[in-house]
C-alpha cells in the first residue's frame, strides 16, 4: 500500500472513527483501527469497531498502490494530529512485517501494525427494508431527548433510546425513570409510500456518535437506515456508523403523560434557567433540591434553596399562572437539563398536585415534551 494524503483529512477522519475503538478492547486487534486504500476510487477507508458500536468513513487520496492494514488507533491518532498541515505519505512494507511508514514535511515515523483477516467485519443486513431520514430531523431529535437516557447499566433498555419511525414523523423517546423526553419531528426525506411504523431502542452511546457526526459534517442529505436482527445501521454520504440494538420491552411511555392539567405557568426561559443557574450554587451544597412557590395572585414565582448550616438562596420572577397557588420542589440538575433542551424563548409548565408528573413544553417551537417527577417537599 502506497498513498499520499492531506494531514488534515486523515486527522479528522481517524478522531471520528476512534470513537468506536474500546478503553479495554477483549481482543488485541480491536484496539487497531483497519485502513483500506482503493485505487479504483482513489480513496481511504477508516474503520473502528468494538462489537457492539461500528464506524466507517473514507475521504480522497492520492494512491498509488491499494492494500490494507490495521493500525493502532490511539497511537496513530496521536501521531498524526500533531504532524504539521500538508501532504503525508503513508506506506507499509512487505507483508510478514506489518509495519507503516508515515512521511511528512518534518520527519518520519513507523507504526507496528497487525493482520487484516483478525479485524471483524461490520455487520451487514441483506434483508432490512432501507428507510430514508432527515438529517435535520434526526439531530434535532437527538439533541432534544439524549440527555434523559439512564446511565445505569442494571437498567439496560434505559440505557438507549426509542426510536420510532412513521409515515411522516419521527419520534424519539427517553427516560431514566425521574424523567422523560419525548421529540416529534417532521421526516420530509420519507419516501417509502407504505411503511408500516418502526420501532427501534438504539444504545446512546452510538447516538451520542451518530449527532455528532452529523453535526460535523451539517448534512442536509438524506440518512439511510437498516434495520434487522438486532442491528442498526445508518449510512450516509460517505460514512456508516453501525450498533447492536437494545433487547427488552421499552416502558410505555405515552401512558405517563397526563392530558389535563389543573395548573399552568409561561415563563421566559433563559431567564428561568439563569435563575436555577445562580441559585445551584447553594443547591449543590445541600441536596440538589429547589422550591417553586407559585403564586397566582401576583403572577410570580420565587425559586428558593435552603442549603442548612450553609445558607440560603431566593429568586422572583414574573409568570403568567393559571390555577390555585401551589408549592412543589424538583431535583435542580433534571430541571436544568430540560430547560437547556427545549431551545424556545417561552416554556409552559403544566402540573396538577406537588407530587404528580410535571410536563414542560416550549411555546412555537419543537414539539417537545418534557416530563420531570416533582420532590417530595418535607418539612
Amino acid at each position: 500500500m502506497k498513498l499520499v494524503c492531506n494531514q488534515s483529512d486523515l486527522s479528522t477522519h481517524l478522531s471520528l472513527v476512534s470513537r468506536a475503538v474500546p478503553s479495554r478492547p477483549t481482543h488485541p486487534v480491536l484496539a487497531n483501527v483497519l485502513l483500506q486504500a482503493d485505487v479504483s476510487t482513489q480513496r481511504v477507508s477508516l474503520t473502528a469497531f468494538d462489537l457492539s458500536l461500528g464506524i466507517r468513513t473514507s475521504f480522497p487520496a492520492e494512491i498509488e498502490t491499494g492494500g490494507e492494514i490495521t493500525l493502532p488507533a490511539k497511537l496513530l491518532n496521536d501521531i498524526v494530529s500533531r504532524l504539521p498541515e500538508g501532504a503525508i505519505a503513508l506506506e507499509d512494507e512487505a507483508e510478514e512485517t506489518l509495519r507503516a511508514t508515515i512521511t511528512s514535511a518534518s520527519g518520519r515515523y513507523q507504526v507496528r501494525g497487525m493482520g487484516v483477516e483478525e479485524f471483524p467485519e461490520l455487520p451487514v443486513l441483506e434483508k432490512s427494508e432501507a428507510v430514508n431520514l432527515s438529517a435535520e430531523a434526526l439531530i434535532e431529535g437527538l439533541k432534544g431527548s439524549l440527555f434523559a437516557t439512564s446511565a445505569d447499566e442494571t437498567k439496560q433498555v434505559l440505557t438507549g433510546l426509542h426510536l420510532t419511525v412513521q409515515q411522516d414523523t419521527l419520534e424519539f423517546a427517553a427516560t431514566d425513570g425521574h424523567r422523560l423526553a419525548v421529540v416529534q419531528t417532521a421526516n420530509e426525506s420519507l419516501e417509502s409510500e407504505e411503511l408500516s411504523q418502526l420501532e427501534v431502542t438504539v444504545p446512546a452511546k452510538a447516538l451520542r456518535e451518530l449527532e455528532r457526526m452529523l453535526g460535523i459534517r451539517q448534512s442536509t442529505e438524506a440518512v439511510t437506515l437498516n434495520f434487522d436482527q438486532g442491528q442498526i445501521i445508518f449510512e450516509w454520504a460517505d460514512q456508516r456508523l453501525t450498533s447492536r440494538t437494545l433487547e427488552g420491552q421499552y416502558p410505555a411511555y405515552r401512558q405517563l403523560i397526563p392530558h389535563r392539567f389543573e395548573r399552568q405557568i409561561s415563563l421566559e426561559r433563559r431567564h428561568l434557567l439563569n435563575a436555577l443557574e445562580r441559585i445551584a450554587v447553594l443547591a449543590d451544597q445541600k441536596n440538589n433540591i429547589v422550591k417553586f412557590s407559585i403564586d397566582s395572585v401576583n403572577q410570580e414565582v420565587a425559586l428558593s434553596v435552603d442549603a442548612q448550616d450553609v445558607g440560603s438562596g431566593r429568586e422572583l420572577m414574573p409568570a403568567q399562572a393559571s390555577g390555585e397557588s401551589l408549592e412543589i420542589a424538583f431535583n435542580i440538575k433534571y430541571l436544568m437539563d430540560g430547560l437547556k433542551a427545549l431551545q424556545s424563548s417561552e416554556i409552559q409548565i403544566q402540573m396538577n398536585t406537588a407530587t404528580s408528573p410535571v410536563i414542560l413544553t416550549p411555546l412555537g417551537s419543537l414539539k417537545m415534551t418534557y416530563l420531570i417527577m416533582p420532590v417530595q417537599i418535607r418539612n
